[in-house]
């Protein structure tokens, strides 16, 4: 087998790996699943948007918003149109996903990221790390752990089944600028740093396709 192919099966393979990285932790199924037939209105209490177990309310909810709560609504609809839907797992993926993001962004690495970002929120990392390089700058930063992740709210549309999920990040690490020299102009590499960050993701629930977009970061 000559060199070109191995290398070319070699960088497949890293492909299909980081792909599928992504996807556990933005892309929490395979398909989509019919939700139930749906119970005799008889049975309902009156709160039947979240009684998605019988006898009480989805401690799943109940656990991140209140549960008389707007956003509360929101997701029990969610659940009801993909029941696979929990959102505890979903806090889980996202606090990875937050990490992946960050550092894609940090290191310039956006095609390791973009099918997980919206157009407009690629295009706006394109620019900035653009920016930089225009500069001569680059960063040196290195990812400490998300020290706090909290569900803010939940909207769902009924017509267009688009889901979106607001996120506070608290997360640490260090991170330095170089110049073209490659002197530090900007942060350290000692200090850790506190990041907060109000980051919205969308996805149109009962579809094929898992994932989990990035539409915005300036909430």
């Amino acid at each position: 087998m000559n060199s070109p192919l191995i290398q070319l099966l070699v960088l497949a393979g890293i492909a299909v790996f980081l792909v599928l990285r992504l996807k556990n932790v933005l892309g929490t199924r395979e398909g989509f699943e019919q939700p139930p037939a749906s119970k005799e209105t008889t049975t309902r209490t009156a709160r039947p948007e979240l009684e998605v177990i019988e006898g009480g309310p989805d401690l799943d909810i109940t656990d991140h918003v209140a549960e008389d709560s707007n956003a509360a609504t929101a997701l029990a609809k969610m659940k009801r149109v993909e029941q696979s839907f929990q959102v505890t797992d979903f806090l889980q993926g996202a606090r990875g996903a937050y990490e992946m993001i960050v550092m894609g962004y940090e290191d310039g690495n956006l095609s390791e990221i973009q099918q997980f970002l919206s157009e407009e929120i690629y295009e706006s990392f394109v620019d900035g790390v653009a920016a930089r390089e225009d500069r001569g700058l680059t960063i040196e930063a290195q990812f400490m752990g998300v020290r706090e992740i909290k569900l803010m709210d939940a909207t769902f549309n009924d017509e267009t089944r688009e889901a979106e999920l607001t996120i506070r990040f608290v997360a640490e690490l260090t991170s330095a600028v170089r110049d073209k020299g490659g002197d530090i102009i900007e942060g350290s590499l000692s200090e850790v740093k506190q990041q907060k960050d109000t980051w919205v993701f969308a996805r149109t629930m009962g579809v094929n396709d898992p994932n989990w977009l990035l539409v915005s970061t300036d909430v």
